[in-house]
């Protein structure tokens, strides 16, 4: 990597922290610290006004090499702040039209290592994963090894970043390959992340995602089941609120 490529942005880091500093309560954080059953690494910044600096500093940012970008995210993701990895997602996804296929190791890497909390998982893999993976759908066949992962977060990624492509109706037969790779997973989160998948996947394919979930009614833990079911047809909802 080009290090002069590299300082402008890795400069801003002071910059940055300084701003999260002074704008951040101790009222905030333990409120923040509330939605998370692990426990979190928070400044008390409100989200708005992390998205409006993100917004500011994406400006300065503008004009950098991607690697550049990179190497910011990657201090971001490393200080493990919900702040800061939120800001790295944004950073990130900004250059999604640079993406190219050996960025997947990096953000593997940046789920493995970076990840601690549903939010900043759900964040990074809804937008930057599943814009990648849209772009080099070669990569949906590396998401069973994540969902068989001893790591959870790996494991909630492989679901939640299809749900945008579920939405639209894409890889509903990979979907519920995961699905059922992941049913029994002793996770609470990684049970959400894949109910939440068959339910943006209902969306677009509700019979079928209906009798995929009513042929396990038996064996589908509770929580997984009453999100894939959340957004079904009423008529299919109640068929399958009959367990």
């Amino acid at each position: 990597m080009n290090d002069q490529a590299v300082s402008p942005s890795l400069q801003l880091l002071d910059s940055l922290r300084a701003e999260l500093r002074a704008k951040a309560t101790p009222e905030f954080a333990a409120s923040a610290r509330r939605f998370f059953k692990e426990e979190v690494r928070v400044y008390g910044v409100p989200t708005p006004v992390v998205q409006a600096l993100a917004r500011q500093y994406l400006k300065t940012l503008k004009g950098q090499p991607k690697e550049a970008v990179f190497a910011l995210c990657d201090q971001l993701w490393q200080a493990g702040h919900l702040e800061e990895t939120s800001l790295a997602c944004e950073f990130a996804h900004a250059q999604r039209r640079c993406f190219a296929p050996e960025d997947f190791p990096t953000f593997e890497r940046w789920i493995r290592e970076g990840v601690t909390n549903w939010a900043a998982c759900d964040t990074f893999c809804n937008h930057t994963v599943g814009d990648f993976l849209m772009d080099f759908p070669q990569y949906l066949q590396e998401l069973p090894r994540w969902a068989a992962s001893p790591n959870q977060w790996l494991r909630r990624a492989a679901a939640v970043s299809l749900i945008i492509p579920a939405r639209k109706g894409l890889w509903l037969d990979l979907i519920f390959t995961l699905a059922d790779q992941l049913q029994q997973d002793p996770e609470d989160l990684v049970q959400k992340g894949y109910g939440w998948m068959l339910k943006a996947a209902s969306q677009a394919h509700p019979q079928e995602v209906f009798n995929f979930v009513l042929a396990r009614r038996q064996t589908m833990p509770r929580t997984a089941y009453r999100y894939a079911i959340e957004k079904l047809p009423e008529d299919l909802r109640k068929r399958a609120m009959e367990r």
